[in-house]
This record gives structure tokens, C-alpha cells and sequence, in this order.
């Protein structure tokens, strides 16, 4: 059974285990799933209502984009989990095989690029849900505001498990330009997760 077939029972049971898979990656493309599904859901409480019609059409443009991205990160669960098994294995090899570091910096990129994936992802999650916080039906827009906050956990824990995989890496001015791509990522969308959240949260005061 892959992860993403999984009940939330068996994957919440799976990531409390003793294994290494699931882990924080899978866990930040989950919790990025279900953020931008909520932005998704504002969408549905959005369209069809008159008070709405002007910006109906790109209420629908919206949800396409955040279903495209809700499928996108739920699949980076399994490829997660794919990405870390050669890597777990490449731990293994010892340290005077010649053709280990060769073997564990290909790993490490791989096993980097899963987590980064999922950053850029849930950054583009924020980008549409500060769009639905601000046009969506304000029946619903804290779930906007729900959504926003769970997309900064998934950048956050994204941008851990691409720092823990560029740490080991032989080739530093690469590890050196993933880091710094990394940390402007994070810089610019929990700000605008922020902003987006705060905004929301004024209107309840």
C-alpha cells in the first residue's frame, strides 16, 4: 500500500513508528495538502453567489490551480519516502569504499529535491491563499486563514528536510546555492503567510 492510500489512522500510526519513512518531509506535504484544500473549499463557498459574481471566473481559475497543487503535494509523499530508501541505504556502505561519496552526494541530492519540491509548492499555496482570504466569501475566509497557517508548517518543514540533506553534502557551493535559494523562500512566504493570516484575524477583533 503506498502512503498516500493510506487511512489517516495507518499514516499518523506509520509516522509515530520506529521508521524512517514517513518522516517530516511526507508529513509537510501532507500538512500542505490539506492547507490548500481549505483554500479550495473557500472557493466552493465562493462561486454561485451574486455577492461574488465579479469575481466568479477567477474563483474557478483559483481552484483549479489549488487542486492541481493539492494532488501535486499529495503525491511528493510517496516520492519522499522513495527518494530517502537509496539514501538510508547509502549510510550503509562503508567508509572505504572508493565509490561511496560519489554514491551518497547522489543520494543526497535526490533526497533533497523531494523537500524542495514541496517548499516551492506550498509557497505557491500561500500566493493563492492570500487570493482567496481576500476575494473569497467571508463566511469562510478563516478557513483561508487556517489553510495560510498550515502552508508556513509545511514551509517551514520542508525547508528543514532540504537543510539536513545539503548539511552532508560534499559539494558545498551547490549545498551553498540550495541553501540560500532555501532560506529566500522561506523569508519572503512566512511573511506573506503571516500577513495573510494577521489580515484575517484583525476582522474577528
Amino acid at each position: 500500500m503506498s502512503l498516500q492510500d493510506m487511512t489517516l489512522e495507518e499514516f499518523t500510526k506509520a509516522l509515530a513508528s520506529k521508521s524512517s519513512v514517513p518522516g517530516g518531509g511526507g508529513a509537510s506535504a501532507l500538512v500542505g495538502s490539506v492547507a490548500i484544500a481549505l483554500g479550495d473549499m473557500v472557493g466552493e463557498f465562493t462561486i454561485g453567489k451574486k455577492k461574488y459574481a465579479d469575481v466568479e471566473e477567477e474563483m474557478k481559475a483559483l481552484m483549479a490551480r489549488a487542486q492541481s497543487l493539492r494532488e501535486k503535494l499529495l503525491a511528493c509523499i510517496e516520492k519522499d519516502a522513495i527518494a530517502f530508501e537509496p539514501l538510508s541505504k547509502a549510510y550503509g556502505i562503508p567508509k572505504e569504499d572508493p565509490n561511496r561519496d560519489e554514491v551518497m552526494e547522489h543520494c543526497l541530492r535526490d533526497a533533497a529535491a523531494v523537500p524542495m519540491e514541496i517548499l516551492e509548492l506550498s509557497c505557491e499555496a500561500v500566493e493563492l491563499q492570500k487570493e482567496f482570504a481576500q476575494k473569497g466569501s467571508v463566511i469562510v475566509i478563516s478557513d483561508a486563514a487556517t489553510g495560510v497557517a498550515m502552508c508556513q508548517a509545511a514551509i517551514r518543514g520542508a525547508a528543514v528536510n532540504v537543510k539536513i540533506n545539503t548539511k552532508s553534502m560534499k559539494d558545498q557551493a551547490y549545498a551553498q546555492q540550495l541553501n540560500h535559494k532555501v532560506d529566500e523562500l522561506v523569508k519572503k512566504y512566512t511573511k506573506m503567510a503571516d500577513q495573510v493570516f494577521e489580515d484575517v484575524y484583525a476582522k474577528y477583533e
